[in-house]
């Protein structure tokens, strides 16, 4: 028999709604009780503690109890670029591609590749985050790229869905490379409790008409797609040009436009691509933090909800903090719209989607919510709060309170991954050792990497 665990001393949030119909329920002097990968109970710990008086303590130790976080769109690759330098300065969103992603994306080989997942994973846990999206490109070691990512994200504990990015900018064999690695990493881990495949597209301006129904065709049912789209107006403007169409439009055109199509950025989108979004259920991602470092522009989520767009919350590798993505969010909304009271009508609901997207990928109905039969996906902020915590203010909590403070406990299907702080299912410190080992190397060929890479439209 598995440890019974009980987690408690802390308030405890079942979930994130904050809408008018669904609230979430708040359980102050609450517990969450699991065994194994599933939530057994939860409720009031005076109750629990004498229904399950052999179980294990944890002590949230007055902190926040709340689901693990989910991030919809993250880069784990990116984890080896912290201080590099482009050698230049970056002016445009084409130089921020050319002369830094897509020259690091190629000078990535298996160990850095492994130690790049290992340090973001590592940022996951740290940050509460139990369900990770992430978007993968290393055009110098495709093949078992994913499983390369796969094997950390396994031994961490996480769950996450996992992609390979099918680009044209470096050839047609490469984007042909890049579409077996999906096929095939799709097909296996169909079953997988814990980790699935989805199909990776970079954006619409780096992908051939060819590559597009290449991809329609052989992709599993009910796979779904994961792509950039209209991050900035160069999507847009090159894919017009040299298409016809934009990015929205040509997934739709191709049959790529679904309920498991998670299009990140969204930025420069028209009126009329909301409503195509909208109508096929697909899905918008916003990445505030990494839209500002960018320069790019900013989402309006209020708005895209408005037009009938499900809208979630990633941070495009970024970080791996999704409380203080939601943070971003709504400052940045905010000073956009210069209306210190803009954004309780839309944003407090980023979360919630989020796990309402991730359930389309896994067969787990109740993924997100703390409650009996659910996933043991637990965290503990520690944020103590001073004044009550109740649905009606708990959004207010989340971005003035938890969204700075770090977590204590992070527990991922039952296992627990982070306590007090500490990990416990790897060693970061240890691979941050690993990687200042690496990183010179790596940024050695980084340096030796033409600019200048072609793209289509241009």
């Amino acid at each position: 028999m598995s440890e019974t665990f009980l987690l408690g001393n802390g308030v405890v949030v079942a979930g994130f709604s904050a809408s008018c119909i669904v609230k979430p329920q708040v359980i102050p002097g609450g517990a969450v009780v699991w065994r194994g990968e599933r939530v057994l109970a939860v409720g009031l710990e005076s109750d629990l503690r004498r229904a399950y008086p052999g179980a294990r303590f944890l002590d949230a130790r007055g902190g926040l109890i709340l689901p693990g976080l989910i991030n919809l769109h993250h880069h784990f690759y990116s984890a080896l670029a912290r201080g590099l330098d482009p050698g230049a300065r970056l002016r445009t969103f084409t130089e921020v591609l050319d002369r830094l992603w897509w020259r690091l994306d190629r000078a990535l080989d298996p160990e850095t590749l492994r130690l790049s997942a290992l340090l973001s994973v590592a940022d996951c846990i740290r940050w509460g985050c139990t369900t990770v999206f992430d978007h993968h490109a290393s055009p110098s070691c495709i093949a078992g790229s994913l499983d390369v990512i796969a094997d950390v994200v396994d031994a961490s504990g996480l769950s996450a869905v996992l992609c390979y990015e099918v680009t044209d900018r470096n050839g047609h064999d490469q984007a042909r490379a890049g579409i077996e690695e999906n096929l095939r990493f799709i097909r296996q881990q169909s079953g997988h409790p814990r980790i699935r495949g989805v199909f990776g597209l970079h954006a619409s301006f780096t992908l051939r008409d060819t590559t597009l129904a290449e991809v329609a065709e052989r992709r599993p049912g009910q796979a779904g797609c994961h792509i950039h789209a209209a991050e900035d107006p160069l999507d847009v403007e090159a894919s017009r040009r040299a298409f016809g169409l934009g990015p929205v439009e040509r997934l739709e055109r191709f049959g790529l436009l679904d309920d498991r199509c998670l299009l990140a950025h969204g930025i420069h989108l028209e009126t009329t691509d909301y409503a195509s979004i909208a109508n096929h259920g697909a899905v918008l991602v916003h990445n505030p933090e990494s839209n500002a470092n960018n320069g790019v522009g900013h989402l309006d989520a209020v708005n895209a909800a408005k037009q009938g767009c499900l809208v979630g919350i990633g941070t495009d590798g970024m970080s791996s903090a999704m409380l203080r993505a939601l943070r971003a969010a709504f400052l940045t909304h905010r000073a956009r719209r210069t209306d210190p009271g803009a954004g309780f009508e839309v944003l407090p609901e980023l979360l919630f989607n989020n796990a309402r997207v991730a359930r389309r990928f896994f067969d787990e109905p109740l993924l997100g919510e703390l409650a009996p039969g659910a996933p043991a996906d637990v965290i503990v902020v520690d944020a103590p709060a001073p004044t009550p915590v109740g649905p009606e203010n708990l959004f207010g909590h989340l971005v003035y309170g938890a969204s700075e403070a770090p977590v204590r406990h992070t527990i991922a299907r039952g296992r627990v991954l982070l306590e007090d702080y500490c990990h416990r299912t790897l060693d970061p410190v240890e691979a941050a050792a690993r990687a200042r080992e690496l990183t010179p190397p790596l940024w050695k060929r980084f340096g030796e990497m033409n600019c200048g890479t072609n793209f289509l439209g241009e």
